[in-house]
């Protein structure tokens, strides 16, 4: 807690108790819950004094005071919350107290109101005379709100993940450390065993547990916690008493093959301690020498893989008790020797914590209240001048990263793909939450583009993915889909939203969104078809082959598709060059297994049909596409008609285009397209004993067929200008009803 803090804190206790005592139009009990407030605030021991406002505020919700107070303790808790109850204190009592001005600042800047929090920041500034020390205080309050504002609309394309609530808990989590094979971490909590046991007081701010520090809160410990998968942790332990002491212990590093942990207790202010794996358990820790450890505060540490360098932060060197980092160097065998800074690049007048390094040794990362924080801790980092033989300029991690609290121990994984934090931020469960750290990596997007007609694969169709990135620049990825296959496939940065053109020729043939979630490593494939509305008029000469539909769950030829298929035949035989592929298609009634046989057999039907008919059997091909290319949404019986069909395609050659085809003579093999129907009725029974009536108007363009089978199966069908209107039903009475042009 910086000076100001603790200045503005102080003030506010005195003007509070003498608050309280000059209402005596206060109840007594309302007073008596007001005075308990207020001590634990004094103390410091916000959480305690949360439940004590919280009474007065139930029988009395106007009460300025307790407003104003409740909202300074819920900053570290709840930072929304402490926005509304210090806003309202002040409207109810502008003045509730002179220092107001600057805690409304204080919150925006939490809320990330950063011009709300200028203007605060400013407004209480002019009450200060103008030698008042505070106002260079304030005048980086200022700034940090200037700079985070600058961050915040900078933002970096990073995944922010909270480890949850097996790790975190409503207290302070902090300190992470993992393990060589990623699958074992140590960290630092003030919970109580993780248990989220309440802290315990009495009425008079008495601590009634031995483990409660000072402030109420329960002292640091050191737990583990085993790792389940990429998302789970088992629930943590405690490490062992050795290492838990009587007052704050927190975890630092393993080193030496994770045989050796790097900790802080503490003890003379707070110092570094090293402890070794014995078995199971760990050795009694044991401090470093004094040429690390004194009795200003020493921090947090680092050990550089060889075991010769140690970064470490300490407040021995400062006049005013500030961390700034040091190192210090070991020959092999030997003992710390005399610290030296690593220079007033990296070390600020203002706090400078954590030491980190890459396992290359060239990137150092660490903790900072000064630099151009966004307020509190940022984490930066330096590279290292080889040729200067010094630490380069620090940079701002930069949002979000980094918020406008305190963020620190940052900790790459081992493969340093990830980091680990400690923050404090809205939407965690407390007090300091641990997080991961990803950066948002690419994804490969690949699939096909079929028309919305008849599920033909078009190619040469260009698709241009448009996005942003969190900074709002431009995104823009294009592929063309390729001539053979129809196949396209790019190449995207995750975890956004991209505005999909797709054209052809020039031409625009559709526009979707399409959602692509966050990855974060290097392998993510997603597959994804788009169905356009899509009309190929470069074959002008073609003569198109209409589709043949089929009855739930069947694979035999309906009367109407005897006739098309009598016209396939016709238009086969004119054109000897030309050979098809015969597609068998399903609704998705079955399994995707069955409907494979299915539309196997559909496609044979029609196959082993025209072979009768005189095609020969190596200009045709069949394939089966079961349910995995529908025509229409497989939504209503109409659309699941349409789905239940065989499709007719040319087949060319690569680079082959299109044959001009002729159109064939009038014979009797294909009286549905090339020979008038006589008017009149007939009657007619099939091998199989379906009955077939027939019934052509005088100008022969409407006919009406209906079938009856053996078992029971009956079909309504009638065709004018070629539309098929059609109603059926099976032997078991199931009816389906479909209407379409066939093309």
């Amino acid at each position: 807690m910086d000076n100001l803090v603790r200045r503005l804190l102080k003030a506010s206790c005195a003007f509070a108790l003498t608050a309280a005592v000059a209402q005596p139009a206060l109840a007594q009990s309302v007073r008596k819950q007001l005075k308990t407030a207020n001590k634990f605030f004094e103390q410091e021991n916000y959480r305690a004094s949360i439940p004590f406002y919280e009474q007065v505020l139930a029988k009395e919700p106007n009460n300025a005071l307790a407003l104003f107070r409740a909202g300074i303790s819920y900053m570290s808790f709840d930072k929304e919350k402490a926005s509304d109850y210090i806003y309202k204190a002040q409207k109810l009592k502008p003045k509730v107290s002179k220092d107001v001005e600057y805690w409304l600042g204080r919150v925006d800047h939490l809320n990330y109101n950063f011009d709300e929090a200028i203007s605060h920041y400013q407004a209480y500034n002019a009450t200060l005379k103008q030698k008042d020390t505070r106002k260079a205080e304030l005048a980086q309050l200022i700034q940090h709100s200037k700079n985070a504002k600058v961050q915040f609309n900078s933002p970096k394309d990073i995944f922010v993940k909270n480890l949850g609530p097996t790790i975190n808990t409503p207290y302070s989590e902090h300190s992470p450390v993992i393990s060589q094979d990623d699958k074992l971490l140590l960290f630092t909590s003030r919970s109580d065993n993780m248990s989220n046991i309440p802290v315990a007081d009495d009425a008079k701010g008495k601590k009634k547990d031995k483990n409660l520090a000072a402030d109420g809160q329960y002292y640091e410990n050191i737990y583990e916690a085993t790792r389940i998968d990429d998302e789970n942790w088992e629930k943590p332990r405690s490490l062992s008493s050795v290492l838990n002491g009587k007052g704050h212990d927190a975890s630092i590093q393993v080193f030496d093959n994770d045989t050796k942990l790097l900790m802080y207790r503490n003890d003379e202010n707070g110092d570094i301690m090293y402890a070794e794996k014995s078995g199971a358990d760990w050795t009694e820790p044991k401090k470093l020498n004094d040429n690390i450890n004194s009795k200003a505060f020493e921090s947090d540490a680092y050990i550089t893989p060889d075991g010769r360098t140690i970064y470490f932060s300490t407040g021995k060197y400062s006049e005013d008790g500030t961390l700034d980092i040091y190192y210090a160097t070991r020959q092999q065998g030997g003992d710390w020797g005399e610290a030296k800074s690593v220079g007033t690049g990296i070390n600020t007048k203002y706090d400078d914590d954590s030491p980190y390094l890459s396992k290359d040794g060239k990137t150092l990362y660490f903790a900072s209240r000064g630099h151009n924080t966004m307020g509190g801790y940022d984490i930066f980092k330096s590279e290292f001048d080889s040729v200067g033989n010094k630490w380069g300029r620090p940079e701002n991690m930069g949002y979000p990263v980094n918020t406008p609290d305190d963020d620190t121990y940052y900790r790459l994984s081992p493969d340093g793909s990830y980091a680990y934090l400690s923050s404090y931020r809205i939407g965690g469960y407390g007090e300091k939450d641990i997080y991961t750290i990803n950066y948002i990596k690419n994804a490969i997007i690949r699939g096909k583009v079929y028309t919305k007609r008849d599920s033909t694969v078009i190619p040469g169709v260009e698709l241009v993915f448009s996005g942003t990135q969190a900074d709002k620049t431009a995104l823009s990825y294009r592929d063309i889909t390729k001539p053979e296959t129809g196949d396209y496939q790019v190449s995207v940065l995750s975890g956004r939203t991209y505005q999909v053109a797709l054209s052809k020729d020039g031409q625009n043939v559709g526009t979707e969104e399409f959602a692509i979630p966050v990855s974060t490593n290097d392998s993510t494939v997603i597959n994804k078809d788009f169905y356009v509305d899509y009309i190929d008029t470069s074959a002008t000469g073609m003569f198109a082959f209409k589709k043949i539909y089929f009855d739930t769950d069947k694979y035999k030829l309906r009367p109407e598709s005897i006739t098309e298929l009598n016209n396939i035949t016709s238009i086969l035989k004119a054109n000897p060059g030309v050979n098809i592929s015969i597609e068998g298609h399903c609704d998705s009634r079955n399994t995707d297994e069955y409907n494979m046989v299915l539309g196997q057999n559909r496609a044979d039907a029609a196959y082993n049909y025209l072979k009768k008919q005189g095609i020969g059997e190596t200009r045709m091909v069949t394939v089966s596409y079961g349910e995995r290319r529908p025509a229409a949404g497989n939504d209503s019986p109409e659309n699941m008609q349409l789905n239940r069909r065989v499709e007719f395609r040319v087949i060319l050659k690569e680079g082959e285009a299109m044959p001009t085809m002729t159109t064939p003579a009038p014979t009797s093999a294909a009286p549905a397209r090339t020979t008038p129907l006589q008017p009149g009725k007939s009657k007619v029974k099939m091998a199989d004993g379906t009955k077939v009536k027939t019934k052509v108007d005088e100008d022969s363009d409407k006919v009406k067929v209906k079938t009856k089978g053996a078992n029971g199966e009956e079909s309504k069908t009638k065709t004018k200008d070629g539309t098929i209107d059609a109603k059926t039903k099976d032997a078991n009475g199931e009816k389906t009803k479909v209407k379409t042009d066939n093309d």
